[in-house]
């Protein structure tokens, strides 16, 4: 937009040829798809692409729509052969086969300090890494803090202190679900958390951490869906930077 509106008044572009890419700006439409290029605008972070129940063909071209427009790309619930075709057209794309999410960034800002992800078992990790790749995509560093579920507490307190420190805290877990609890009680910071698929039976492919979530005790605790460590790290990247922006306004006040 910067750009456009420079040219604009350069010279080196009319007012007609400025409001037909303005026309173009809000979305494109690719037939099966219709591509938002203002998300960055309005959410300070480009369209993710959900990639479960798309074709490898559509997730190439939605990306390369995408990085024409952005620095960052994310896409999420995918495989490896996914990312082989992707990276045909895309070469700096990396994936992360634990959070099975393909990440572009060429920014070189530096990631903000502040947010933990904490996950209560390893069968978690898998929801736990795709909030981790979130939130450094997003632009936060991501304090990883891994199977220190409530079966054996004394692993989380060995990171009490990290937990105070930080300003947003991702806390995933199955089974009962009660470590977000745990964790809100410790710290002051508020606390995400998400409950996961993993669990016998009556954990009821996770409604059964769902509901101890929704019925914490412990304040400041907010909590996602199930299995959706996107939407975590999305959300404790935009506390972080918000954090990181009061502190930085008032040493200018």
């Amino acid at each position: 937009m910067r750009e456009l509106l420079t040219a604009l008044q350069a010279g080196t572009l009319s007012i007609d040829e400025t409001l037909e890419r303005l026309r173009r700006f809000p979305y494109e439409d690719l037939g099966f798809a219709e591509v938002d290029h203002h998300r960055a605008l309005r959410k300070g972070f480009p369209e993710v692409i959900l990639g479960q129940g798309k074709t490898d063909e559509q997730i190439v071209a939605i990306a390369e729509r995408l990085l024409g427009q952005s620095d960052r790309l994310l896409v999420t619930r995918v495989d490896a052969s996914c990312h082989a075709t992707l990276k045909e057209r895309i070469p700096d794309a990396v994936y992360n086969p634990t959070a099975r999410a393909i990440s572009v960034n060429r920014r070189r800002e530096p990631l903000l300090s502040g947010v933990a992800v904490v996950c209560a078992g390893t069968s978690d990790l898998a929801v736990a890494e795709e909030a981790a790749v979130t939130v450094e995509l997003v632009g936060s560093q991501a304090e990883r803090i891994y199977d220190v579920g409530v079966a054996g507490l004394h692993r989380l307190l060995d990171h009490l202190a990290v937990l105070q420190e930080s300003k947003v805290i991702v806390v995933v877990a199955g089974m009962e679900g009660a470590l977000p609890s745990v964790v809100g009680g410790l710290v002051a910071a508020p606390v995400i958390a998400v409950p996961t698929s993993m669990g016998y039976g009556a954990s009821f492919q996770g409604l059964a951490p769902l509901l101890a979530m929704l019925n914490s005790c412990a304040p400041g605790v907010a909590v996602v869906n199930i299995d959706n460590g996107f939407g975590a790290g999305y959300l404790a990247a935009m506390i972080n930077r918000l954090a990181w922006q009061e502190r930085k306004d008032r040493r200018e006040a």
